[in-house]
């Protein structure tokens, strides 16, 4: 018997078929073929019969699947504000519009429009960012972590950076303290025990070498029990006493004070700057509510140093990225309109009868549990809410496969979808979804 795969159509064979020939019609010959290919893959990978449907059906199928852009907008029912997984913070419409707006055309990114002459990227936002952290200098790059890199290589490069061992920690990604600061060419000299450090523990590991003592806020775990750490108060007073420089990597860059709505214990960056230290680092998309970028705030001399490294070019933000901060940064302006408007802070801080009224909308069985922050902020948080529950693990399957694709918890055997992370004009979407896949 002879082997069915022999029997499979050419490519040629099946452009030229009055079916796939109407898809070239409508579709890029680059990704019809690639569809056309697979179709012809996936036959014999199966056995080499043709497809149930028929070749021109297999084919469009797989353009259709093909012609799907990989980055999808998805809906957040899993009650993580800050899901890393999920692209951290939502815009706020201020920032989509300023997104849109230089998106579309040109932009005065690095042109001086009073001079007519060449200008620097680094001033947008710098303005913003003094005014409302209290800091005499900022600079935006293209991440935290870019924003660390930057910060050691300018201050610290060649010379001993001295950090407690109870803050070299790893976040998401495998991203190590230590390994970001042997790229940035400081040399890192560890103090302390991983429960305690103290002041003379850094005091005794300073020589002729030092040139920075690092501060890592410990923002995505908890260390309790007989521990003891070094205020960075303490330790930028202690560097600037012995001519070195103090970093502070703050994290998550919370910009108001949350503590009425019971998040409390992750400092501010207006608290970070008034401590002294040189510079200070954090995020843009976490508590901040922006886009992905890292932010440096400090002294004149130490942001100087930093836009002077080379390292500066390799990190530099886009003209994307600093309109989407800009309007953000904006909103805080009126600490009342940054709250409702900006979703991360509006999340937080949502009355629970609000979130209750989204879950019982959903249908299920109404259960109250706890969201969390996420992102590495408030570790050990968490926030009230109400959840809709539905008793089949299956439907996560179905809700993920969804247009558009809707992302719950699973908890035994139950489906659970939190109010929280759901907007309220995502609603109607999410209800239509569960009464399809029920």
């Amino acid at each position: 018997m002879s082997d069915p795969r022999r029997q499979l159509p050419s490519i040629d064979a099946l452009l030229a078929g009055p079916g796939v020939a109407a898809l070239l019609a409508e579709h890029p010959r680059a990704l019809v073929l690639k569809a056309a290919r697979a179709a012809v893959d996936a036959a014999r990978v199966s056995g080499g019969g043709a497809p149930a449907e028929g070749w021109d059906a297999a084919v469009e199928a797989a353009v259709l699947r093909l012609a799907v852009p990989s980055l999808a907008p998805v809906i957040n029912a899993t009650g993580v504000v800050l899901h890393t997984n999920l692209g951290r913070a939502p815009l706020a419409p201020a920032a989509i519009a300023a997104l849109a707006r230089v998106a579309q055309g040109y932009a005065a990114l690095e042109y001086d429009l009073d001079r007519g002459t060449r200008g620097s990227r680094h001033l947008i936002c710098r303005d913003l960012l003094v005014e409302l952290t209290g800091a005499a200098d900022a600079l935006v790059v293209n991440n935290a972590a870019g924003a660390v890199l930057l910060a050691l290589s300018a201050l610290a490069r060649g010379g001993d950076a001295i950090v407690s061992r109870g803050e070299l920690v790893e976040i998401g990604g495998a991203f190590r303290i230590p390994d970001i600061m042997a790229r940035s060419g400081a040399k890192l000299v560890e103090v302390g025990t991983t429960n305690r450090t103290h002041p003379h523990d850094y005091e005794r590991a300073i020589t002729t070498s030092s040139t920075l003592l690092l501060k890592v806020h410990r923002s995505n775990f908890q260390v309790t029990g007989f521990t003891a750490d070094v205020a960075v108060v303490e330790l930028a007073e202690l560097a600037h006493q012995r001519q070195l420089q103090c970093l502070y990597d703050l994290g998550s860059g919370l910009l108001m004070n949350l503590a009425a709505w019971g998040l409390s214990g992750e400092p501010t960056v207006q608290e970070a700057v008034s401590t002294g230290a040189d510079l200070i680092a954090f995020s843009g998309d976490k508590l901040l509510g922006g886009p992905q970028a890292g932010i440096l705030v400090g002294s004149t001399a130490a942001i100087a140093a930093c836009r002077a490294d080379p390292i500066a070019r390799t990190v530099r933000a886009d003209k994307l990225t600093l309109a989407a901060l800009e309007a953000t940064l904006a909103l805080y302006r009126d600490p009342e309109r940054a709250r409702r408007e900006i979703p991360v802070l509006r999340m937080l801080t949502e009355d629970l009868d609000s979130i209750k009224q989204r879950a019982m909308a959903l249908g299920g069985e109404l259960i109250e549990g706890d969201s969390e922050v996420g992102g590495g902020s408030f570790p050990g948080a968490k926030l009230r809410t109400w959840l809709a529950g539905f008793p089949t693990e299956q439907l996560a399957h179905r809700l993920r496969a969804n247009d558009p694709p809707i992302i719950a918890r699973v908890a035994g055997n139950r489906v659970l979808l939190d109010a929280r992370t759901i907007f309220p004009d995502q609603v109607e979407t999410v209800i239509a979804a569960l009464k399809a896949n029920g």
